[in-house]
């Protein structure tokens, strides 16, 4: 059964869509009529896997092979989601990596991994769509709670990297607003993936940092992922799902 929702006849492409939030986000705007490019570096059958479940909503769907860490890789999944579904209005900027430890252990391939990844993917990602996208399009990025708040040490390098998207974000608004394209970041806390699993030897730490006391789910961020996604008078601004880490 196709569905039909507020972003039917439309075209996402998520980075990092294989798993956790990314797959999340994919489903959920597929849900709401979307049809979605799955961007992966790592897990094809994973990729496969997302993929199907947004055909059976109806949607058609793409995984696409792309690796964030690589310039050109990173603009490239934007054209090929665009060439492989017709169109792009919608990206969300999922992809990325945390390399956490004392700041005198962090070495300069941590440094240049991280931003290629967290900052420079999403800054080409952005610019690619831009030249893709109608009028009205949208340009989702995910950060971290620890560009708000960074609750201790060893969270030097990934904090940095993320808190480098509240700039770009803020930038891409006012420089994309005259085409009616809005740019906005959502903050996630901790989220109960594969990488950071609730029932995990540090979760009872992270839990208690929140207001709420709890891990959120990945289903949690893709709502509201899906709800800018739609929105179409915010632009520019943060979003924290995060139980109140920031609070």
């Amino acid at each position: 059964m196709t569905v039909r929702g507020t972003l039917d006849g439309k075209v996402a492409l998520v980075t990092g869509g294989s798993r956790g939030i990314g797959a999340a986000t994919a489903l959920r705007l597929a849900r709401e009529g979307a049809d979605v490019a799955v961007g992966y570096v790592d897990g094809e059958e994973a990729a496969q896997a997302v993929v199907r479940k947004v055909e059976a909503l109806g949607r058609r769907a793409v995984a696409l092979r792309a690796d964030a860490a690589d310039a050109a890789g990173a603009a490239g999944v934007v054209d090929a989601a665009a060439g492989a579904l017709g169109r792009l209005d919608v990206l969300v900027n999922n992809a990325g990596v945390g390399v956490l430890g004392p700041l005198e252990a962090l070495s300069l391939a941590d440094v240049d991994r991280v931003l290629a990844v967290n900052v420079r993917s999403v800054f080409l990602a952005s610019q690619a769509a831009a030249a893709r996208m109608p009028e009205g399009g949208r340009i989702v990025t995910i950060g971290s709670c620890m560009a708000q708040r960074v609750p201790g040490p060893g969270g030097t390098l990934y904090a940095m990297s993320k808190a480098a998207l509240i700039g770009l974000t803020k930038a891409l608004a006012r420089e994309l607003g005259a085409r009616g394209i809005t740019a906005n970041l959502v903050h996630p806390g901790p989220i109960d993936t594969d990488m950071n699993p609730a029932d995990g030897p540090h979760a009872p730490g992270q839990a208690a940092l929140t207001a709420l006391g709890r891990f959120g789910t990945a289903d949690e961020v893709a709502s509201t992922v899906a709800y800018l996604a739609g929105a179409t008078y915010v632009t520019g601004a943060e979003f924290a799902v995060d139980g109140g880490h920031a609070a």
